[in-house]
């Protein structure tokens, strides 16, 4: 079932629900397109093809994907995996390995190979996004911290090694706005019923920036 074909024989389109509508749409875009561009730049791709990327997959998703109920957006677990792409093949690289994967993921679909993951062990799981989490968390170090490395290196193990090297670079007022962000998103999930706690932290992040 095409997504945008089961919404219509659902009446979900209809002119009631187009206020709902357009508020949900505004508010996933405002917090998923900021996402995707810090999902390119720690991929190592320009913040503008991160835009293209989530508007263009976003819009895709949605009027043809599988179900309506289904969520779709950027990821931060392909991080670790696109940025070796990007530094040793470039752009192009990427592109390619997007459009290899996209054809995979269709055959895939095809021959029903999905059902293949629920033979894989939980630890292995587990493992792999523990790992994923742990090299997104020190790949953010440069921007949360303002840290300006000379060479970051297309492995963990030399990133990390130029980040701590380049810790006395660190910036008050970049890592002042880091943590005030990282502290509105906690504490607004708990305290904010009605907004979402990224959308604010990261309007107000930007208006003190501004």
């Amino acid at each position: 079932m095409i997504a945008i074909l089961e919404s219509y024989r659902a009446g979900l389109l209809a002119r009631a629900n187009l206020g709902r509508n357009v508020v949900a749409g505004v508010i996933v875009g405002v917090v998923a397109l900021p996402l995707g561009m810090a999902f390119a730049v720690a991929s190592g791709a320009r913040a503008e093809q991160g835009l293209y990327t989530a508007i263009v997959a976003g819009l895709c998703t949605s009027l043809f994907g599988g179900t309506r109920v289904q969520i779709s957006g950027p990821t931060g677990a392909f991080i670790a995996v696109l940025a070796v792409i990007t530094a040793q093949h470039g752009i192009g690289g990427l592109q390619i390995a997007t459009l290899m994967a996209g054809i995979i993921l269709l055959v895939m679909g095809a021959t029903k190979l999905g059902s293949a993951i629920k033979y894989i062990p939980d630890p292995v799981i587990v493992g792999f996004t523990s790992g994923i989490g742990v090299i997104i968390f020190v790949g953010k170090w440069k921007d949360f911290l303002g840290l300006h490395p000379a060479h970051t290196g297309a492995h963990f193990q030399q990133r990390l090694a130029a980040l701590l090297h380049a810790l006395p670079t660190l910036n008050v007022d970049t890592t002042a706005l880091g943590f005030l962000t990282l502290l509105t998103v906690v504490l607004g999930a708990r305290y904010l019923k009605r907004s979402p706690s990224s959308l604010v932290a990261m309007l107000l992040t930007t208006a003190l920036q501004w």
